[in-house]
């Protein structure tokens, strides 16, 4: 579908930067040392305290983080405080800096605007950045030729011409110029244009082209289908189906039906991919709505472009380096890069959740559109109800990426083989169980397990669990508990397949009234277990694995932070290397098993919110409570109801009607 995303604009640059720069590069890795607000203090006392970009180098030279900051010195200075007070992500990076550099802008705008260049200069390792960013694909209406022609490209100049995107990917930019094509008779050919070939190409007689080459037309013609394929991909569809008519009909006014009967398909042509799109508001409207869903290191972010009453296209943008960022964050940096990118700013940008820096991002959109910019959130109406269908489709996206992933028989077999190697296991572990807890501050505790056969995710065999023996927040317990019933059951189903008489369990704590029932799942036992959390989790799950007769089950615990394994009887986490297939398909299988425990969770969170009052009330059962419900709708009304009211409903007296009044 034609994106419509208008002409570029180029953000101002900085004039007058100030660059108090190293005139060199930072020394070489084994002569570097890493920074100490010691060793450095005297640089330290020397950054400005005004507005500006400051660039993180490791101990190779390389750009490993980029920021800004309305004063430059406190901000650099925070990285070189106490690491007690920093978060995971910001310790980490701390502990890497081995030297730094500052730009000084005049304004936060300006900054802004620089961090956004430099993050997608450098794509460094502790930013949130734009997958493959160095190049996304654009279309250009090269204006600065008599006889322009549309095409891809991947650079953005100041040349005059027309430029539309960024899109996503090749596929998308490709699907889009495809069907400008089969719209519009521009030429597609890369000849010089003299008007004298004796003959049009294949082209032409297809309706592909009005040849130029042999003067078959005139130069106001073709201007016009050019403007046609503008407007087009602006996404004022509407006009142009207006301009094809107002032609259509002054052709057959002049006795040329053939030509008018060419552009009356043409119109029929572009109504019909009209059609395709969606109609996402009952007012015209110039917006670019925005979903996000989140994985564990990664984002997706979903865009509606909204042009009119219609959703004119749609793309999806993956982030990496999400880890440990707040979602306001994430969204926030996605923002910036993407409109440094894009070459148009809608007049609205609707947005799932405020943006950290939210004014000053709106006040620098507004400053690259040339006119006010506004950033919404909604809270309610058709724009929310667009902002859930891009998160869900983010969604599906991320977990298409994912299946995809976990599809690749080459890549999951190299991961499984470097996971066998890394954990010291004694074979390839073929099958591979995850375990996570969910919980809010202890209430609705729940458990997931997931399998992977071969690296590859098995979702019929996933199992949740409601924690029953566990009060409060106590992950360690509550995956102790999990993992006893896991192996619990399977013990029951070796007993089973032996034709042994199971023991009788059913007072056991976690015990379930349907645990004689075969079941593959639990009866199938893993080459290596995974759980969610670090040294603590382990030791914990461990004393329950030797407890259940499963102690020869290689068992390991992967800690969020910095994604180390921590394995038994070993003091050291085993840290894969960051580009591993192995770490990939680790990270996947326990994203997964978080994804299976949070939906779980919010499942077991709604039932319980969904218990009202009248649960508790002695004499209220189902059937009661459903009558009261039925005939005043809601808690709220039965509270607000006199006594006579409730007495009168079916199944109650007076004196069970006072009851409920004084209870709610």
């Amino acid at each position: 579908m034609a994106e419509g995303r208008g002409e570029v604009l180029v953000p101002p640059t900085p004039s007058t930067i100030q660059r108090p720069m190293p005139e060199t590069m930072p020394a070489p890795l084994a002569t570097m040392t890493p920074v100490t607000s010691s060793r450095f203090a005297e640089q330290l006392a020397r950054v400005p305290t005004g507005p500006g970009v400051y660039i993180m180098r490791g101990a190779d030279a390389s750009v490993i983080y980029v920021g800004k900051a309305a004063n430059l010195r406190n901000r650099v200075r925070s990285y070189f405080g106490s690491p007690s007070s920093m978060e995971g992500k910001t310790r980490a990076l701390s502990d890497a800096i081995a030297d730094f550099e500052y730009v000084v802008t005049h304004t936060e705008q300006e900054a802004l605007h620089l961090e956004a260049e430099l993050v997608k200069r450098h794509q460094p390792f502790f930013n949130i950045r734009l997958k493959d960013d160095k190049h996304y694909p654009y279309l250009k209406v090269d204006l600065a030729d008599p006889w322009p022609r549309v095409y891809i490209t991947r650079r953005v100049e100041k040349d005059g011409a027309r430029y539309f995107g960024p899109y996503a990917n090749a596929g998308s930019v490709r699907r889009t110029l495809d069907i400008v094509n089969k719209l519009f008779p521009w030429r597609s050919c890369t000849k010089t244009i003299t008007g004298t070939d004796p003959r049009p190409c294949l082209d032409y007689y297809i309706n592909r082209c009005i040849a130029p080459c042999t003067s078959y037309c005139t130069k106001e013609e073709y201007d016009e289908v050019i403007k046609q394929v503008i407007l087009f991909l602006e996404g004022r569809t509407d006009e142009v189906v207006r301009e094809l008519k107002r032609q259509m009909q002054a052709e057959s006014k002049a006795m040329q039906f053939e030509r008018a009967a060419r552009i009356r398909d043409q119109v029929q042509a572009v109504e019909r991919v009209t059609e395709r799109q969606a109609v996402a508001s009952t007012k015209p409207a110039d917006e670019d709505i925005f979903g996000l869903a989140r994985g564990d290191d990664e984002a997706v972010v979903q865009v509606l472009f909204v042009r009119g009453i219609k959703m004119v296209g749609v793309d999806s943008f993956t982030l990496d380096g999400t880890k440990d960022e707040t979602d306001a964050d994430v969204m926030a940096s996605f923002i910036q890069q993407f409109y440094e990118s894009a070459t148009y700013v809608p007049k609205r940008v609707v947005l799932p959740m405020k943006l950290a820096e939210h004014a000053l991002i709106e006040s620098w959109l507004t400053e690259r559109r040339g006119t006010n910019v506004e950033l919404l959130v909604p809270q309610r109406g058709e724009k929310l109800r667009l902002i859930e269908m891009a998160t869900t489709n983010a969604r599906e996206t991320l977990d298409m990426a994912r299946v995809k992933w976990m599809a690749d028989s080459g890549k999951t077999r190299t991961a499984l083989e470097g996971l066998q190697e890394a954990l010291d296991l004694p074979a390839l572990p073929k099958r591979i169980e995850c375990y996570d807890i969910s919980n809010i501050q202890g209430t609705s505790s729940v458990g997931s397990m997931v399998v992977a056969i071969d690296g590859h995710a098995r979702p019929q065999e996933y199992r949740r669990f409601r924690i029953k023996t566990v009060e409060g927040a106590n992950d360690f317990a509550s995956m102790a508990e999990v993992l006893r019933r896991r192996f619990r059951r399977a013990r029951e189903q070796v007993l089973r397949d032996a034709g042994a008489e199971a023991p009788d369990v059913e007072s056991a704590p976690g015990a379930s009234t349907a645990r004689k029932r075969d079941d593959e799942s639990f009866g199938a036992m893993p080459d290596l277990v995974i759980i969610d959390g670090g040294k603590g989790q382990l030791a914990a799950v461990l004393d329950v694995m030797r407890e259940m007769g499963a102690k020869d089950i290689p068992t390991v615990g992967l800690a969020k932070q910095h994604e180390e394994i921590y394995v038994q009887d070993v003091s050291e986490p085993v840290v894969l290397p960051r580009n591993s297939q192995a770490l990939y398909l680790v990270q996947r299988i326990r994203d997964e098993a978080h994804r299976f425990a949070i939906t779980y969770h919010r499942g077991v969170r709604k039932k319980a919110g969904f218990q009202s009052a009248l649960d508790t009330i002695p004499g209220v059962g189902p059937k009661r409570k459903k009558a009261l419900l039925k005939k005043f709708g809601s808690v709220r009304a039965i509270r607000d109801a006199t006594v006579e009211d409730i007495a009168t409903t079916i199944g109650f007296t007076e004196a069970l009607a006072t009851k409920v009044k004084a209870s709610i």
